[in-house]
């Protein structure tokens, strides 16, 4: 599958599902080059992603919600992903 489709694809469920004031998504596939993971089609990602939804949330909660919005393409699209989840007070406070 096309690399360019499967960013989009996680943007638009992550973007329905949470809400995002902010969100980064990379392919680090070429960095596991060789990995078992890489071999099966499926690829590495990274996200960064700001919400309203993550508010009173720890981060294995955080990350359940993103594993959620991401479920299906999780078992066929996506062998790894690196996840940073913040609240919007989190993000304002490192500003400030």
């Amino acid at each position: 599958m096309n690399t360019t489709n499967r960013l989009e694809r996680i943007r638009a469920r992550l973007e329905t599902a949470l809400a995002p004031a902010e969100l980064h998504v990379e392919d680090q596939s070429h960095l596991h080059a060789g990995h078992a993971g890489a071999r099966s089609g499926r690829g590495h990602f990274r996200v960064r992603i700001v919400a309203s939804a993550f508010e009173g949330h720890n981060p294995l909660q955080r990350h359940r919600l993103v594993y959620q919005a991401l479920e299906e393409m999780m078992l066929n699209d996506i062998h790894a992903l690196s996840i940073e989840a913040f609240a919007p007070t989190e993000t304002a406070r490192r500003a400030g």
